[in-house]
This record gives structure tokens, sequence and C-alpha cells, in this order.
């Protein structure tokens, strides 16, 4: 593990639960993740509402995504209990989605709003869990889940009125999801199961890589048309008319992105997807930096990176009014998702004291090994 570690391109203030830090720590199961949980998810919402003054009995839809802990009564039912919401709240719990889950947990919100007159407030909470997950076994592929995921979380409230515009900080104006998991070795690509001796774990496989590359082409295959400028919309299509006529021989282009987004969240699954992804969209080392950063700073924290790069931005002060932010975010099973925001105020007006970056972000970026 450490061996893996120390090449995994996190720092060491990234956090963990507590069992990680006992001598005992291999006793620690539903007590330490249901901790994990509490924590993160209240101290997330409790920020959010207070930022917002939005009352929690507001709240007409709930959304909580958690991949790998499903305890019951549910991660809904622990918030509905916490802050009190109405009886008739619709609550929806998520698992099982990867890392790809905060993006598809937020799409699922924003398609309930759009569709529902009667429905103005959604709460999206968005946190995975480590201590019911960890690996006890020495097997390296399986390891490799316990040197780079950390522990996260993310709260967002989702409004479809008018008269709240003032007060929203971004605009989603699209949403994109794609699932590719009829290729069986994506569908594999990280797969749970027992290792030779009966341990559990979660596989990270050489196909995952893999996977990330070939179906990342497929997703902006989609995505492009739907975002792109015109000069290169019209590149990218003589370039696959070109690939098209060469019967696959000579590979399309892949588009400049950047003429289109100012800012760009990739997905920090490690340092090899991070380098993958910038490979596949030919971005610079500037594009990939809040990526980088995020992973030595936080580590993995799965559902919710997308957001801690999202706040890098922010605390770097780099977002404008109007400014475009892509979110981009893989998941197992295979599955790609894409959001895309407008920003609705500049970062620059306003500081925010629950931003993770702030008591670190002068010392960013760094130089990552």
């Amino acid at each position: 593990m450490r061996k893996i570690y120390l090449k995994s391109g996190l720092g060491d203030e990234t956090y963990g639960p507590p069992f990680m830090f006992r001598a005992d720590y291999e006793e620690a199961r539903l007590e330490s993740a249901v901790q994990e949980a509490r924590e993160g998810i209240f101290s997330a919402v409790d920020s959010l509402l207070a930022k917002t003054a939005v009352h929690p009995r507001a709240i007409d839809v709930l959304v909580v995504t958690c991949g790998s802990f499903s305890p019951t009564p549910s991660l809904s039912s622990l918030i509905v209990n916490r802050y009190k919401l109405r009886p008739d709240v619709k609550a929806y719990d998520l698992s099982g989605m990867g890392c790809s889950s905060g993006v598809l947990s937020i799409d699922l919100a924003a398609k309930i709003l759009r569709q529902s007159g009667d429905v103005h407030y959604a709460l999206v909470v968005i946190t995975e869990s480590i201590s019911l997950n960890w690996y006890f076994g020495d097997n390296r592929s399986m390891l490799v889940t316990n040197c780079i995921f950390r522990v996260g979380c993310a709260a967002v409230l989702l409004n479809n009125e008018a008269a709240r515009r003032p007060a929203a900080k971004f605009e989603l104006v699209r949403s994109l999801r794609t699932h590719h998991g009829a290729d069986d070795r994506a569908y594999r690509a990280a797969f749970q199961e027992e290792d030779e001796k009966g341990n559990t774990g979660v596989a990270l496989t050489k196909d995952l890589i893999r996977a990330a590359a070939t179906n990342l082409r497929e997703h902006i295959k989609i995505l492009a048309p739907r975002v792109l400028p015109l000069s290169q919309l019209v590149s990218y299509a003589c370039s696959a008319l070109v690939s098209a006529l060469s019967r696959g021989d000579v590979k399309p282009a892949v588009p400049d992105f950047t003429t289109c987004f100012e800012h760009i969240c990739i997905h920090v699954g490690g340092k090899a997807v991070i380098e993958q992804v910038g490979r596949v969209l030919r971005l610079s080392d500037e594009a990939t930096e809040p990526a980088r950063m995020s992973l030595h700073r936080f580590g993995n924290t799965s559902s919710s990176l997308v957001f801690y790069e999202l706040a890098y931005f922010e605390a770097k002060r780099r977002i404008e009014r109007g400014d475009r932010v892509w979110m981009l975010a893989f998941g197992t099973g295979f599955k790609v998702g894409s959001l895309v925001w407008r920003s609705l105020r500049s970062s620059r007006e306003q500081e925010e004291e629950d931003n993770p970056w702030n008591d670190c972000i002068h010392r960013y970026p760094i130089s990552a090994t």
C-alpha cells in the first residue's frame, strides 16, 4: 500500500474516517460508516441551508447518492429525520453508481424540477463511504482503493423559480449521461468481488484507463454538437467524415473544448485517469491543474470530487459572471456524465467561509509527483 500511495499523487492532508488510525481498525464496521455519513452530510447540509436561508420544510425533493453504503433506514431518511422535512417530500436514494453519481444525481433532480410545476426546491446530497469498503487482503488491484479514496461530501440546492435567480451561483444549462455497460471489458473495469481468500474489495483493473478513454470519446460525440461553436463543429464534422471514409484507419480529431468552456472539472479518479483524460481532450497542464491539485489535497472523494474542483476555481477567484463550467465524471458500470453550468456571479464578489480550500489555497498549485 505504501508503494502504491507514494505514486498516487495524493498529499499528506487528505481525510479518512477515524477507524483508519486505530490499532484495532479491522473491527470498524457499521458504527464507523454511520459516523462518517453523519459528519459529512450534516456539515454540508447545515452550511448550505445557512448560506441560502432556505427553511428545510421548503424542500420538495431530496436526492441522496452514496455508491457503497445503503443502511436501513436509508440516508435520505437520516436527513428527513435530522432536518424534519415535510411528510410529502419526494426522497430518492441512489447507490452503486460509482464516481459519476454526483453528476447523475444533479441530472435526476434537474429533470424532476423541469417537469413539475409544483416542485421548486431540490436538495442533492453527494457522499461516499470508506468504512465498510476497506479492503483487508493483499490483491494489488484491490489495494489501490485503500490508497486513493478519501472522505468527502457536497450538498447542492436546485431551484426552478425565476424569483430566486438573483440568489443563485450557477445555472444548469445542460446535462448528459451515457452508459457503456454493454461492453464487457468496460463493465468489469472496476468491479466489486471477493479475492482468492474471500476478502471483498473493488478491483481497479488495467482496463479502467482504456474504458475511460474509449467511452469518453463516445460521450463527447454526443456532447460536442450541443456545446461547440460553429467553427469547431465544422472542423469536427470534417474530421469525422475523413475517419468514416477511411473505415476507422484515421481517428477523428478531438475538438477543442476550451473554446466553449472557460473552466473544466474533469474526473479525479487518480493520477493515471487525469493524465489519460488530458491526453484524449488535448488539455494543457493549466487545464488539468484543478484536478491534479484536488487529488493532492483531498484524494479521490468519489461522487463529490468535481465539486471540490469547482471550489478550487472559486477559491482562486477565477470564475467570472457568464463563464461556462464543464463537469465530467466517470462511474462504474461503465458510465460517463456531464454537467454544463453558466456562472451567474463572479467568484470575486463574495468570499465563502465554508470553501474547503480556504486554509490552503495560498499554497496551490504545487508540484505534485
